[in-house]
């Protein structure tokens, strides 16, 4: 290895009396010490609601104002919001320079390196990003094209295959440690289900296609192909600061290294106790093993809770303490005063209802917002029967988990247009936007696509040598006119936008004829879209990224009314807080799942997530189950409350009894059992509209990709 000599900054320090900043009032003892931490690597443990937040704004800020310049600063977040939130108000706290900060999710970096160094591995510059379903749809394709599903045996269907395949990569782990582990029932298939995965990669490859592992995996893969892309990359990264970490993959923690590989100044924040997203390739372990992968690591932690009161937290405090391994950190808050959390065994699960319904209109009377009142539950389905109660009251409520716009079958058709402009390779695209013709099916689709595919130069024109017949040589006329049209570079990207809608909007009456009313609200919220981007590629790439929820439909007609209650799973909830939260259905083999009993660790994930859904009440906390259940088959049984508020001392988690009223269909709390706190929020921010009754990809047959 090269003997390095590092460079002093030519700039002359800043001294502590000249920051403009007061670091040290304006942050706890704790906080302060995070974000004027000198260089090296950090590992900052950030409790529930200890602002980690605040602290890593201060920390963007402190950096840039003792002399780093902002834009060789790296600040990594799972969201594109997240980041974007934290360098505007680093730059309000301290100036404008923090704005140039890099900011962005782990795939936004990746891509704006590959997009500069793509060439290296073989790849243009202009190649596509395939989201989960199209990856999903062209395993579809060579599953049929290879035979694989013409075997005797069941083989996978794409999903399973795209979650397969994706696991492998994102958890660096071999494909036969995954077969064993999470698809026992594959595991005598692994020579084709390997065979498939390389002409997966072949395929990609050969189309100019990448997926969102590979955003990350190619990455490393043009690091480990070019030391200097590396060194070059690496250099600009004069301090690297991630947030969640706890969330990382292996992938992800290897690009921190790659990222801090030059200067060695690397942030993390997290917390162990909250790593809950281990379905999604997430690895806690990455949290634990950072000291010993990064020599000399300074440890600090942040355990000044600004959210809930101390009840609540001695509660989460207890529940933690229960993990297998984990941070030693306790939360504590100044706000000693508090109503102890509730446990409330219902009668049933319609009693259970009912509770949580009248106790949601008991707190709107006394002044909490809906929308600062949070139900969590562990499954979607764990709130059937809560909604039809809130619906009974008329209480207005949303419920998290709506389909994103880019998911929306309508505007796949669109997308697929401007990805066919954008990048003449893409098969994913041209199959979508050619079945959309009528006369064409998939058997014409793959003769159209190979055909289209190989006279990438040129491939906008219906020359005589193609393979067309009188059927559909009109519409693929038009079709290739438009897109010609869209590639012209002097058009803007709104008008490229508004040229597939003219062309599209007959296909689209046709082909969502029962309902195409409801989804034109989405094609204008498109358009809309587009007139905040300059270019075709960034606006792909941000949609694919970043997708936004999809809010339209079913919308029109809707009346003014209060901000809506928030119905979620507790997945969902991770980073938000509410003045009350009720989390539902607290049994065993829901929470934890029955599923995850079989699986090692499993067990300790579902008490993070436990802890993390207790983490989000600021001021009352009830856990309510019912005592009987109903099963098909099974008929009436009793149920056993979750391991995770058994044994729990009455002082930490106060047990509630409830009664029918005598003469009124309500539910008392009597005063000598339950009161309510009186802290009540002045205001609330608005929370996302519903986002029910979705139409997606399912409403389309899945032909798949025919070739």
């Amino acid at each position: 290895m090269a003997r390095r000599i590092v460079l002093r900054s030519d700039d002359p320090p800043v001294s502590q009396d000249d920051l403009t900043v007061d670091y040290r009032d304006d942050l706890n003892p704790q906080q302060h010490a995070a974000a004027t931490a000198s260089g090296g690597p950090v590992l900052v443990v950030a409790g529930a609601g200890t602002g980690k937040t605040r602290t890593l704004i201060y920390r963007v800020a402190y950096l840039v104002e003792t002399g780093t310049k902002p834009e060789s600063v790296v600040l990594l977040t799972f969201t594109r919001r997240a980041a974007r939130e934290m360098t505007t108000r680093a730059a309000t706290l301290l100036d404008g320079r923090c704005k140039r900060v890099q900011g962005g999710t782990f795939h936004a970096f990746c891509l704006g390196i590959l997009r500069r160094h793509a060439n290296v591995i073989d790849f243009p510059n202009n190649f596509s990003i395939l989201d989960a379903a199209d990856a999903a749809d062209v395993l579809s394709v060579l599953r049929s094209r290879g035979g694989y599903h013409q075997s005797d045996e069941r083989f996978p269907r794409k999903g399973t295959l795209q979650k397969m395949f994706s696991a492998v990569t994102n958890r660096d782990t071999s494909l036969d440690d995954l077969l064993a582990d999470k698809y026992p029932q594959f595991t005598h298939l692994h020579d084709d289900l390997e065979q498939l995965r390389r002409e997966y990669r072949g395929y990609k490859q050969s189309h100019a296609l990448m997926d969102f592992d590979d955003l990350l995996l190619r990455t490393l893969e043009l690091f480990e192909a070019s030391d200097a892309v590396r060194n070059k990359v690496a250099a600009r990264c004069r301090h690297v600061l991630v947030d969640e970490y706890q969330d990382t993959n292996a992938l992800q923690a290897d690009l921190v290294r790659q990222f801090a590989s030059v200067h060695g100044n690397v942030m993390v924040v997290g917390d162990d106790a909250q790593s809950i997203y281990r379905f999604r390739g997430a690895d806690f372990r990455n949290i634990f093993q950072f000291p010993d992968q990064y020599p000399d690591t300074t440890i600090l932690k942040l355990e000044q809770n600004y959210r809930s009161t101390q009840p609540i937290l001695d509660l989460a405090n207890h529940v933690i303490e229960q993990a297998d391994r984990s941070y030693d950190k306790t939360l504590f808050s100044e706000e000693q005063e508090g109503e102890l959390p509730a446990v409330v065994p219902a009668p049933d699960a319609q009693m259970e209802s009912r509770f949580v319904a009248q106790m949601i209109l008991r707190l709107r009377e006394q002044g909490v917002p809906l929308d600062r009142i949070a139900v969590l539950f562990r499954s979607s389905h764990n709130a059937y029967d809560l909604e039809v109660a809130l619906n009974q009251r008329n209480i207005p409520f949303v419920k998290y988990g709506g389909t994103k716009l880019s998911e929306a079958a309508h505007i796949k058709d669109v997308l697929a247009h401007l990805k066919v402009a954008e990048n003449p390779m893409d098969a994913a695209a041209w199959n979508r936007i050619l079945q959309l013709l009528h006369g064409i099916g998939p058997k014409t689709a793959r003769d159209l696509i190979e055909w289209a595919t190989e006279a990438a130069d040129d491939p906008f024109v219906a020359s005589e040598n193609g393979p067309f017949s009188n059927r559909y040589i009109s519409a693929l006329k038009k079709l290739f006119a438009t897109l010609r049209s869209i590639r012209d570079p002097d058009k803007a990207l709104v008008e490229q936008v508004e040229a597939v809608l003219n062309y599209y909007r007959p296909l689209f009456e046709k082909t969502y004829y029962e309902d195409y009313p409801k989804r034109e609200p989405d094609l204008e919220h498109f358009v809309s879209l587009a007139e905040a981007y300059d270019d075709r590629q960034t606006f792909l790439a941000q949609l694919a990224l970043d997708p936004i929820e999809l809010t339209a439909l079913d919308q029109d007609g809707a009346e003014e009314d209060e901000p809506p209650l928030v119905l979620s799973t507790i997945h969902s909830a991770k980073g938000l807080e509410f003045h009350t939260v009720f989390l539902i259905r607290a049994l065993e083999g829901n929470l934890p799942s029955r599923y995850a009993l079989k699986e090692p660790g499993g067990v300790d994930e579902e008490l993070r997530l436990f802890y993390v859904a207790i983490t989000r009440a600021e001021e009352n906390l009830f856990i309510s189950y019912p005592m009987l259940k109903y099963q098909r088959f099974r008929g009436e049984y009793l149920t056993d409350p979750s391991r995770f508020i058994t044994g729990i001392p009455d002082d930490v988690l106060e047990p509630v009894e409830l009664v029918e009223a005598d003469a009124a269909d309500e539910l008392e709390a009597p005063d000598d059992v339950k009161q309510l706190n009186g802290r009540v929020p002045d205001d609330a921010p608005e929370d996302e509209p519903p986002n029910d009754a979705v139409p997606s990809d399912a409403d389309r047959p899945d032909d798949g990709l025919p070739f």
